[in-house]
């Protein structure tokens, strides 16, 4: 008699629950951190005709057929970094922890952050050390220099901006880790284009530092597409880890055009800026609610009645992200991503019922 799946899946895995994915049909989806935008009539032709020549008979390019040159003007790699490119950002988490987990490695990461982290640890089987954020979500800076002292991790990831908290540590503290920190640092930036500052200047001429990015934020989150810069030690070491041919061709193709026409997506990053900004001053006007800084395209509050507000927005058809259960510090904590004006304004006119 064969033996159960229970009896053959590890047991941490057995108590692990999936990344849940809510069903978004027939709601305006703000749950997800997307672009709100598809490409415009032009741009979908121009598209469509390179999509129908691709060589789908064929393996893709392993080096991503341009992708990392292109990458390079339109991101601002410094000449000094090597890229190594991945099936989403996520993909990029994995290969970094499999790649360092030797026996007894400790991945550190800050908490709340982006649950990958602390997930890429386990499937690893390496330690894992989450340090707090303050109650206001910023960075206890001696705090974390001393679990950085005493558990020495061979990796810690940072997120700047942080998900699912919006906010941005202060340049200098991450400076301080990076100088401090023996082990390997990896900023994700995968917010960067909401964002007003960014490290990757510096990959390529710091020992420890890798930038980390996507394209998913930016309009491009179906094509699954991120990207890591660093010394070329580490990305040569890296790319030992990566499948050969991670990147498939159609998502190459799509990124290659979207880079040529990156000016469309800066613009409506832009826009989304500005309307982060809109509606994190009409969050705030309602009484009882904590609005957060974000440098990234969603907004976190805090209110006593989270769950009764997420419920209210769901039944009007509008789906957003209750961090409730993700963490204790994001207790009665919603994030709502922002939309194009049409779709704030929907959330604004639900909200102005919902507290009137």
């Amino acid at each position: 008699m064969k033996q159960p799946v229970d009896q053959l899946i590890r047991p941490d895995i057995l108590a692990m629950k999936a990344y849940p994915v809510a069903d978004a049909a027939g709601f305006i989806k703000l749950d997800a951190m997307e672009n709100p935008w598809r490409l415009s009539e032009s741009l979908l032709a121009e598209l469509g005709s390179l999509l129908a020549e691709a060589h789908i008979n064929r393996y893709p390019d392993p080096a991503g057929g341009g992708l990392k040159e292109m990458l390079r003007v339109t991101a601002g790699i410094p000449a000094g970094a090597d890229i190594l490119l991945g099936n989403g950002s996520d993909e990029l988490i994995t290969l970094i922890t499999q790649a360092l987990a030797r026996p007894g490695a400790t991945v550190m990461a800050l908490e709340p952050s982006f649950v990958m982290y602390r997930l890429n640890a386990v499937f690893s089987r390496v330690n894992y050390v989450g340090v707090p954020l303050n109650q206001d979500f910023s960075l206890n800076l001696p705090v974390l220099l001393d679990a950085i002292a005493k558990n020495q991790p061979a990796v810690i990831f940072l997120a700047y901006p942080n998900n699912p908290t919006g906010n941005r540590y202060a340049r200098e503290d991450v400076l301080a880790v990076l100088e401090t920190a023996r082990g390997l640092v990896v900023i994700d930036e995968a917010y960067g284009p909401f964002a007003d500052d960014s490290f990757m200047s510096l990959a390529g001429s710091m020992d420890n530092l890798i930038v980390m990015r996507t394209l998913s934020k930016v309009g491009l989150a179906g094509i699954r597409l991120g990207y890591a810069a660093g010394q070329p030690d580490w990305i040569h070491e890296l790319d030992k880890v990566r499948a050969p041919y991670n990147v498939n061709v159609l998502t190459q193709i799509t990124a290659r055009f979207a880079l040529t026409h990156s000016g469309v997506f800066e613009e409506q990053a832009s826009q989304l800026r500005k309307e982060r900004s809109h509606l994190a001053e009409a969050l705030s006007a309602y009484p009882g609610v904590t609005v957060y800084p974000s440098e990234a395209n969603f907004l976190t509050m805090r209110l006593p009645d989270a769950d009764l507000l997420y419920a209210w927005l769901k039944s009007r058809r509008i789906l957003i992200k209750n961090l409730g259960g993700m963490h204790p510090m994001l207790e009665n904590c919603l994030r709502f991503t922002v939309g194009s004006p049409e779709e704030n304004r929907a959330v604004i006119a639900a909200l102005d019922e919902y507290f009137q």
